[in-house]
């Protein structure tokens, strides 16, 4: 029943993922969500954050970002990022994750995408078709609305690692 939300990966944070292993793999183009994946809430770009954009341009990634906030939110946090960008994304619909892509000059098979939400940002991309990477947020201060997602998300994620385990085993 929730399976629809479970993402393809679970990780810690944008900063563990292994960009290199998954270059190999013939993925391509990197679709990021902002806030709380990338930098807290309303931050702008931290050095982590342009360390990492640099370390995929040299690993040959092109990247671009989607987001729900406004055009001021977003140049903001890409002005020293200096990558392609969506604002006024209107996640999970699809149609930015597929004009993200043809921005990048990628698609569905060598596309990935990384965010810190279920209902928007993954749901987004499997719906897409994209591979998706779910990061736990970076910061708890989140809006309300936010809060009140992350419930409903916790139930999902609990239902997600049972089935991860029943795997393993």
């Amino acid at each position: 029943m929730f399976n629809r939300f479970f993402p393809d990966e679970y990780v810690a944070s944008t900063y563990v993922i292994p960009f290199e292993k998954l270059y190999e793999e013939g993925y391509r183009g990197v679709i990021f969500d902002i806030d709380n994946t990338l930098v807290p809430h309303g931050a702008p770009a931290d050095e982590r954050a342009k360390k990492l954009f640099r370390r995929l341009k040299e690993i040959g990634f092109a990247s671009c970002l989607i987001s729900n906030n406004r055009q001021s939110r977003v140049e903001m946090f890409n002005k020293d990022i200096g990558t392609k960008y969506i604002y006024n994304a209107c996640k999970p619909s699809i149609k930015n994750y597929i004009r993200a892509m043809e921005i990048m000059g990628t698609d569905r098979t060598n596309t990935l995408f990384v965010g810190d939400q279920l209902f928007t940002d993954v749901w987004g991309a499997k719906r897409a078709g994209i591979y998706n990477i779910l990061v736990q947020p970076i910061h708890p201060k989140e809006e309300i609305q936010i809060v009140l997602k992350r419930l409903l998300e916790k139930i999902v994620l609990y239902f997600y690692k049972k089935e991860k385990a029943e795997k393993k085993d």
